[in-house]
């Protein structure tokens, strides 16, 4: 049975109305009611929600005139950058479906997710661009995070150069506008990626109605208000940034402090200019802000609400949090399947290393994952959710999708993979994964994937990824690499032909090589055992 959460927040409702139109109608709307307000802080650049609405409406204009329609999906690939929210809503305007990826893919992987959801027009950063190119996508918008930026940064100032029938953001926005497609809450609107113990990525189908389920209930948990400041240091790309802190902050019509990439004194100084109140972050972030000798108390004084997820809190670095702010960090959980969040920390009793409790209109079960019967609280068990924010299922995989649900009491639950427990007041605590995942300061790292590209190597016969404890990360990936006869390579060897294969973050830290590696039971490489093997031996005096 589900627990009603005796601790759920008395001044919040146990469900939300979401709305039925379009995550696009959320900016015409605060446009309307905001116009020379500015939404976003970037760099020195401040863009009005005004500003926001008129170059989403001419992007629209140059993205239909590629060919983009309704329900066609449409790369969006930056980091994060006024020119990541215009995309994204242009995208929305025209109809279409955003496919946010990360920066740091290499050609090789593009390749793939531009064939698997049938991409073939992007809008990508002027430093991607070349990339690309190499992947094959078809018609690109290329812009550069420096336009309308006095002396920017180096990092920012990679001009926009466009090739063939490629446009420049620039050109784009000289264009006339284009017309607003009519969608609603069963359209898809965003089509992110994870992946699985094959690791063959897949795109989670969520409609415009599930994500706005997170967005309404990110800024409702909160007490969000239209006078908020949003630091937004989570990537866009990710569905915790996309929801927390770009599309929750439009929604509720107020400012954001967008940072490209992360760095702890910017944070900070951010932070103090811009009085900011609302927070969403990793683990990982708030221990290296900790962390920053130059750190003063007063640069924090604005914030009010501080949550994150990624990794468990150390209690330590909590109570550090604590001390310098009075807020008590509030953890949640959630998956790319679920579009963020299905569980988070009330505001009166968070608990560290914690994942929450079931937020707005969302049910959570443990069950047992092979008989898949309840299991008593405090008892260990696989975490199911159902709830408004959970996805359609995965593009064109439907026994991944049948694989992925059961039905419990008329309700359609999620099957996450992880593994945990609920206490007795309804507070739910994650132990391990059932699916193999590595998590590297909020980014998800799948081994089979990773396995996959070593094997190309020609030096390497097997490869076993585990993930290993990590005091800065979390955890980080580890490879066992058994060598072919006669073979030599070393661990920086391989680490430097990974780089041209796999995004920096997927790339192993720990290298070990081995003569042989364990085999269970069914023929397939134990992996299971070699890392909590290799878990016990760090942990041990």
């Amino acid at each position: 049975m589900t627990n009603p959460a005796p601790y759920w927040p008395a001044n919040l409702p146990r469900t939300l109305d979401v709305p039925r139109t379009s995550l696009y109608h959320n900016l015409d709307v605060s446009a309307a009611r905001y116009p020379e307000k500015t939404a976003l802080h970037f760099y020195g650049r401040e863009v009005t929600y005004r500003e926001l609405l008129e170059q989403t409406a001419r992007l629209s204009g140059q993205l239909q005139r590629a060919g983009v329609g309704r329900g066609d999906r449409v790369l969006v690939w930056f980091q994060n950058s006024p020119q990541f929210v215009v995309a994204a809503h242009a995208v929305w305007r025209a109809g279409g479906v955003v496919v946010p990826l990360s920066p740091m893919l290499v050609p090789d992987e593009l390749r793939f997710f531009l064939a698997d959801a049938g991409i073939t027009v992007g809008v990508v950063g002027a430093e991607l661009y070349a990339k690309a190119r190499a992947a094959g996508l078809g018609r690109i918008v290329v812009g550069s995070y420096g336009e309308g930026i006095p002396d920017a940064p180096a990092a920012l100032a990679v001009p926009a150069v466009a090739e063939g029938d490629d446009v420049t953001w620039a050109d784009a926005l000289a264009g006339e506008p284009g017309v607003v497609v009519p969608v609603g809450a069963e359209d898809l609107a965003v089509l992110p990626y994870t992946s699985g113990t094959t690791g063959r990525p897949k795109g989670c189908m969520h409609t415009h109605g599930s994500v706005q389920a997170n967005v309404v209930a990110g800024g409702a948990w909160v007490h969000a208000t239209s006078s908020d400041v949003q630091l937004a240091t989570l990537p866009y790309f990710h569905v915790t940034g996309m929801v927390n802190s770009m599309l929750a902050p439009i929604y509720g019509g107020s400012a954001a402090v967008v940072m490209n990439r992360w760095d702890r004194q910017v944070a900070a100084d951010l932070m103090e200019r811009y009085g900011v109140t609302l927070w969403t972050n990793t683990a990982t972030m708030v221990i290296d802000l900790l962390a920053n000798p130059n750190l003063r108390p007063e640069q924090l004084r604005t914030l009010r609400f501080i949550t994150g997820g990624g990794a468990a809190l150390p209690a330590a670095v909590g109570a550090h949090l604590e001390n310098l702010t009075g807020l008590r960090y509030a953890e949640g959980y959630g998956l790319t399947e679920t579009m963020a969040q299905t569980h988070t920390n009330p505001a009166g009793r968070p608990k560290l290393q914690c994942l929450g409790i079931p937020v707005f209109g969302t049910s959570a079960r443990i069950l047992n994952p092979d008989t898949l019967e309840d299991v008593p609280d405090g008892q260990t068990g696989e975490i199911v959710v159902s709830g408004p924010q959970v996805f359609q299922g995965y593009w064109q995989r439907p026994d991944a999708t049948a694989e992925a649900f059961l039905e419990r009491e008329g309700q359609r639950y999620f099957r996450t993979g992880d593994l945990g427990y609920r206490d007795a007041e309804g507070y739910y605590f994650f132990t391990d994964r059932l699916k193999r995942m590595v998590n590297v300061s909020g980014m998800k790292v799948w081994p089979a994937e990773v396995e996959s590209a070593l094997f190309q190597h020609p030096a390497v016969q097997q490869a076993c990824v585990i993930g290993v404890p990590d005091a800065r990360t979390g955890e980080r990936a580890r490879a066992l690499i058994v060598l072919k006869a006669g073979a030599s390579a070393t661990g920086e060897e391989i680490e430097a032909w990974a780089r041209e294969h796999l995004a920096a973050y997927k790339i192993p830290r720990d290298w070990q090589f081995v003569d042989a590696l364990p085999i269970g039971g069914t023929g397939k490489v134990n992996w299971r055992a070699l890392q909590e093997q290799a878990r016990a031996q760090m942990q041990a005096p």
